[in-house]
């Protein structure tokens, strides 16, 4: 079910993914049907370029329709601390400890919603996607980083600190002893659970094991051509990526968890996983729901135009 108009809330949705080396942005009706899809690329280290990049998409995408009165969301690589209305965590540096959000309302002159990218997309897969219809549903990023957004009811639940969702930046549960104290991360940590079961954190683990440097799309090629070592490294990505989520599990209990990202592509995670993770979950019933997602890469753009119609975030 798509999220519930109110009679005086525009009937057009502007949503926006701000990614790395990508700007995607989508115009919605009030149904969720795609009135037009642009994609530019990211300006790099400019923090003013990339003010006006999104504001060129966003005035570009209401022109095609010639839509006057829209709502406008915007998913970006990290989140608008609540206290200090500045982005933190993004791994697009030059957006952190800068008014993004209020930078960008006024270029555009109306309202901006703005969350984390993982929370869009487990709005977009609550709302109309794979989770829609579940009470709570946990979207999970497993591309280039780990990030994850819990979604009940309808609402993101992103906290007062604006980090609900965080899961990648958590130490890997029950680790063994060669998993100890894990590769180092990008935030200053060691044996994050993003470091283990990213893209390039398995890309990184097949390395360490095989001394060969491949992408995880060639390890998981060789993996369907039964090549040994490759079908090692994705055992091992599964039986951690199980971990976290049992972590996930028993803090937060989701009726449904949908895997996004490049890794969500990987069949076995689908047939495999769920009994991976049953014996780390304190219950008499571990029976987990994971499901891919509807809309795919599209999911995160679409979760950024529904921004503009659903709750703020609790």
């Amino acid at each position: 079910m798509t999220p519930n108009r109110q009679q005086d809330r525009p009937d057009r949705a502007v949503g926006i993914d701000l990614g790395g080396t990508k700007i995607e942005g989508v115009i919605l009706d009030g149904d969720g049907t795609v009135l037009a899809r642009r994609r530019i690329p990211a300006p790099r280290d400019d923090y003013h370029h990339t003010i006006a990049a999104v504001t060129g998409l966003v005035t570009g995408l209401a022109a095609t329709t010639a839509a006057r009165d829209f709502t406008v969301g915007i998913g970006i690589p990290g989140s608008v601390s609540p206290r200090t209305g500045l982005v933190q965590n993004a791994n697009s540096t030059w957006l952190n400890g800068r008014p993004f959000h209020t930078d960008l309302a006024a270029a555009l002159g109306r309202p901006v919603r703005i969350a984390n990218d993982a929370n869009c997309f487990a709005l977009s897969e609550a709302a109309d996607g794979a989770g829609a219809g579940a009470l709570s549903v946990f979207g999970v990023i497993l591309g280039t980083g780990c990030g994850g957004g819990l979604v009940r009811a309808g609402t993101i639940l992103d906290g007062p600190r604006g980090i609900g969702g965080e899961w990648g930046h958590n130490p890997l549960p029950w680790p063994c002893a060669s998993e100890a104290p894990g590769p180092r991360c990008w935030c200053g940590r060691h044996g994050c659970i993003e470091t283990w079961v990213s893209g390039p954190g398995l890309a990184a683990d097949h390395a360490r094991a095989t001394g060969e440097a491949i992408p995880a799309e060639e390890v998981a090629a060789r993996a369907a051509a039964d090549d040994p070592a490759a079908t090692a490294t994705l055992d091992r990505h599964l039986a951690r990526l199980a971990r976290g989520l049992a972590h996930v599990i028993n803090i937060v209990d989701p009726h449904v968890i949908v895997l996004g990202g490049g890794l969500s592509k990987l069949q076995h995670l689908y047939t495999r996983l769920p009994a991976a993770i049953a014996p780390f979950v304190f219950a008499d019933s571990p029976d987990v729901d994971i499901r891919p997602p509807r809309w795919g890469d599209a999911s995160g753009v679409r979760g950024a135009a529904w921004l503009g119609r659903t709750p703020p975030t609790a």
